[in-house]
């Protein structure tokens, strides 16, 4: 059984309101494609099921490089994204908009 807490609001809600700010909305699309990246890498990897270990060691890197790339904390290379995506068997896609 849920227990409401007064006080706090849902994430979304909270979300809403930061992204009225222009600033936080500009900061946060400049940011999204980090997001987009780690959200795919994530996926694909437990589609393979696949740990952060294994991978790294498919693509010649350790466990934390994985993790960061997942967490969004770093901006990977070229070279980097496609060593994954030969790990992983996919393609990979980039593009502007």
């Amino acid at each position: 059984m849920k227990r409401k807490v007064r006080g706090l609001t849902s994430f979304g809600k909270y979300e809403k309101k930061l992204l009225k700010n222009k600033l936080v909305a500009k900061m946060a699309k400049k940011e999204e494609y980090r997001y987009q990246l780690a959200r795919s890498l994530i996926k694909l990897r437990l589609k393979k099921k696949l740990s952060q270990g294994k991978l790294a060691k498919m693509i010649g890197s350790k466990q934390p490089v994985i993790s960061r790339l997942e967490t969004g904390a770093v901006k990977p290379t070229m070279s980097l994204l496609e060593r994954i995506a030969e790990a992983l068997g996919v393609d990979l896609m980039v593009r502007l908009e």
